[in-house]
């Protein structure tokens, strides 16, 4: 299947903070917090149309417990899916098509940093994000295949990611509080 990507969509903020509302509603030990994460998170890039939630929790057993709840949620629970210490969930909608990707790790894991680096780099820096968005875009006409297209964007994403957590880091040591809302 070949990788589609769309103009950003506003309702996807919208999406996010409903999924968000339910996750905290249906858990008997509701997240520490979730955000939106990816591409949906970040506006004036294209994006796959599925919205992406990292989930912050204090213990992943307790995650672990929750997968019946998760799948009354609609998520598929894919275990660490390759990532060690996260729990992955993936959710679609009635048509079939994937609408929702869920990571989850425990507080202090690097990865949560790691991805709200991303998310705010790419925020406050325009450029490379046209730069993202534009990959995205030859990848997308290549019609290249989901495996492809990952593949082909590790490489920026590995060296952005070095620059971000870098940012993130020097901006929190300024005052900010961390993280952006969402």
């Amino acid at each position: 299947m070949n990788v589609i990507v769309v103009a950003h969509d506003p309702r996807w903020a919208r999406d996010f903070e409903r999924e968000s509302e339910a996750l905290h509603a249906a858990l008997d030990t509701p997240p520490v917090a979730v955000h939106h994460i990816g591409s949906t998170a970040i506006a004036g890039i294209l994006a796959k149309p599925v919205v992406d939630l990292l989930g912050v929790v204090a213990d992943l057993d307790r995650i672990d417990r929750c997968s019946a709840t998760m799948r009354g949620l609609g998520y598929e629970v894919m275990g660490p899916y390759g990532i060690e210490g996260r729990r992955y969930f993936r959710k679609s909608g009635a048509d079939g098509r994937r609408t929702h990707h869920l990571h989850v790790f425990a507080a202090g894991s690097p990865q949560i940093e790691r991805h709200l680096a991303f998310r705010d780099y790419l925020r406050e820096h325009p450029s490379k994000a046209a730069e993202y968005s534009a990959l995205k875009a030859r990848l997308a006409a290549d019609g290249a295949s989901m495996d492809a297209y990952i593949e082909a964007k590790a490489p920026f994403i590995a060296a952005t990611d070095a620059l971000a957590v870098d940012w993130y880091r020097r901006r929190d040591c300024r005052g900010s509080a961390g993280t952006s809302p969402g």
